[in-house]
């Protein structure tokens, strides 16, 4: 499902979506919907998420590195690093709950700074299933080259209303099982 900018209403409300560590991040509420008596949303977080690759040698073709997904236990070393050359940039790194997110104006894309990834899934067509990134800063640690990015699409996060106002992260095993019922309420708004 593709999104552009003109689907997004600045003025809608916002809610705080945390995580098992108490991290926040501030999402715009795009719809609600209800399944089975509970209230279910759809939101667009308030701040750019972002995604830090690695650069490592390629096992299967010499001179040539592969980006490649930083492990979650590695981020907290990167973090100083990467706010530090994104400070440079204007844009302020948080650690905020779902994903890293920066605050700040981000420039206009590039063809230059733009690229495609492939993430491993198969869409419905029998094609790897890609998404594109926009480069943002890059740096190096313990002589490994590292890419700050972000998704130029936006990330949408289902999530579960909680009665406090505040929402609860769908796990992925509950998404899979709701992913029928939330794609049909989510088409039914849009027809």
């Amino acid at each position: 499902m593709t999104f552009s900018d003109s689907d997004f209403v600045q003025d809608r409300p916002t809610i705080a979506v945390k995580d098992e560590a108490g991290r926040v991040l501030m999402c715009q509420i795009e719809q609600t919907f209800e399944i089975g008596q509970r209230q279910y949303a759809l939101l667009l977080p308030l701040d750019t998420p972002v995604e830090i690759f690695a650069w490592e040698p390629d096992e299967e073709e010499e001179d040539t590195d592969t980006l490649v997904d930083v492990e979650e236990s590695d981020i907290e070393m990167l973090l100083p690093t990467a706010r530090a050359v994104l400070a440079e940039h204007d844009l302020v790194l948080q650690r905020s709950a779902v994903t890293l997110s920066v605050s700040g104006e981000l420039p206009t894309p590039q063809e230059e700074d733009c690229f495609t990834l492939d993430i491993g899934d198969i869409d419905e067509d029998g094609e790897p299933d890609s998404e594109e990134f926009q480069t943002l800063a890059t740096f190096f640690h313990n002589d490994v080259e590292y890419t700050i990015c972000t998704p130029l699409d936006p990330l949408l996060i289902f999530a579960e209303m909680g009665a406090a106002g505040d929402a609860r992260m769908i796990p992925p095993e509950e998404f899979e099982r709701l992913r029928p019922e939330i794609e049909s309420s989510i088409f039914d708004v849009l027809e």
